[in-house]
C-alpha cells in the first residue's frame, strides 16, 4: 500500500505540473501566435481548453506514476531523458498526426509537439525535486 501511495503522489506532481505548463504554453502561444487578437477571445473555445487541459493533466499523471517506476533507485540521466522524450514524442506526434489533416502550416505543429516535450521535462525537474527532499520515495525493488 505504502507503494501506491508514493505513487499517487509522484503522479499528482507530475500531474499538475505538466496541466500548469501546459497552461502556460498555451496562453504562450494564444499571445504570441495569434497578435491583435482581443484579450477576451485568447480562448474562444474553452470546452476544448479545458477538455486539452485535463488531457494533458491525465497524461501528466501517468508520467508521474510511470517515471517513478523507471528510475527506481539508478543515477542514470539516459534513463531519466528517455522517460521524458518518450512521453512527449508520443503526445507531440499525435498533436501532429491530428494537426496535418485540420491544417496547412507545419510550424504551429512543431512548436506543439516541442511543446510537449519541455512540459514533461518540468514535471521531470519537479519530480526529481521532490524525490531529492524525500516527499516522494523512488520505487525500490527491496
Amino acid at each position: 500500500m505504502t507503494e501506491r501511495i508514493e505513487s499517487i503522489k509522484a503522479g499528482a506532481i507530475a500531474g499538475f505540473s505538466v496541466a500548469v505548463a501546459w497552461g502556460v504554453t498555451s496562453l504562450g502561444n494564444q499571445l504570441m501566435l495569434s497578435p491583435g487578437v482581443e484579450s477576451w477571445a485568447i480562448f474562444p473555445e474553452w470546452q476544448r481548453f479545458w477538455l486539452s487541459g485535463t488531457s494533458a493533466g491525465v497524461a501528466g499523471f501517468l508520467f508521474g506514476v510511470t517515471y517513478r517506476y523507471i528510475i527506481r533507485d539508478d543515477v542514470n540521466p539516459h534513463l531519466k531523458s528517455g522517460a521524458v522524450f518518450a512521453f512527449g514524442l508520443v503526445r507531440g506526434l499525435a498533436q501532429i498526426e491530428v494537426g496535418l489533416s485540420n491544417q496547412s502550416s507545419v510550424f504551429p505543429l512543431i512548436v506543439t509537439a516541442s511543446e510537449s516535450i519541455l512540459i514533461f521535462a518540468v514535471a521531470r525537474v519537479l519530480l526529481d525535486a521532490a524525490i531529492a527532499r524525500h516527499w516522494v520515495k523512488p520505487f525500490s525493488n527491496f
